[in-house]
């Protein structure tokens, strides 16, 4: 249901999320920050919030520029080593429970169709995840590293060779790291998976509206 004014039966109404994962950690009064640049900045805020637009009471928000070229195999870093430093720079003096960072490049270059860009793109992102891994796990906090979809992965089709600009529907990695996290690897998850296993490794109750479970009950 794209649009309330459309004068036909829907198929499918809109979901209404009650209990998005940043309304519950708000709720606990705990502080939280949404950063990504500007291609990315409605994901990490009005999406994730379940549709709503304005920031929770404990809930900051920073919005880093994209770069300002007609499309981004031009730039394939994107803001991702800006956005890296700004994140480190902030943690300085304003501690945050919960943060939501994420790099558009992957999926931005990977809709180009330029593989050698999207492998810049790439490697950016490696760099960039390896300076914030290795400040969090300093400071004692713990990182997940996943996504709801891929792209960059899969530019050719394997039918004809052929470049391949959309997303495609492979399994997606999950990624726990932390000083008292343990190194396995798990058989199976779902994104339905991973609200709980923030709230777990945050210490919060997981409510029933949620259907997942955490990840972490498997270790």
């Amino acid at each position: 249901e794209y649009r309330k004014d459309l004068l036909v039966n829907v198929i499918f109404p809109r979901q209404y999320i009650d209990l998005p994962v940043g309304k519950i950690i708000d709720s606990m009064g705990l502080r939280q920050l949404r950063i990504s640049e500007t291609e990315k900045f409605p994901h990490v805020t009005y999406f994730f919030n379940g549709g709503q637009p304005l920031p929770y009471s404990k809930e900051d928000r920073i919005v880093v520029p994209s770069p300002r070229v007609p499309t981004y195999d031009l730039k394939p870093e994107m803001s991702a080593l800006e956005m890296t430093e700004l994140l480190k720079n902030r943690l300085k003096g304003m501690p945050y429970d919960f943060i939501l960072l994420n790099f558009a490049n992957a999926d931005m270059v990977g809709h180009t169709g330029d593989i050698e860009a999207a492998k810049k793109a790439i490697k950016t992102v490696d760099y960039c995840t390896r300076e914030l891994v290795n400040h969090f796990t300093s400071l004692g906090g713990a990182v997940i590293i996943t996504a709801d979809h891929g792209n960059a992965e899969e530019m050719l089709n394997e039918e004809d060779n052929s470049i391949n600009t959309e997303h495609s529907i492979n399994p997606v990695p999950f990624i726990l790291t932390g000083t008292d996290i343990s190194p396995r690897v798990l058989p199976y998850g779902s994104l339905s998976d991973v609200a709980p296993t923030v709230l777990q490794l945050m210490g919060i109750q997981q409510p029933s509206e949620m259907n997942g479970r955490s990840l972490i009950k498997m270790y």
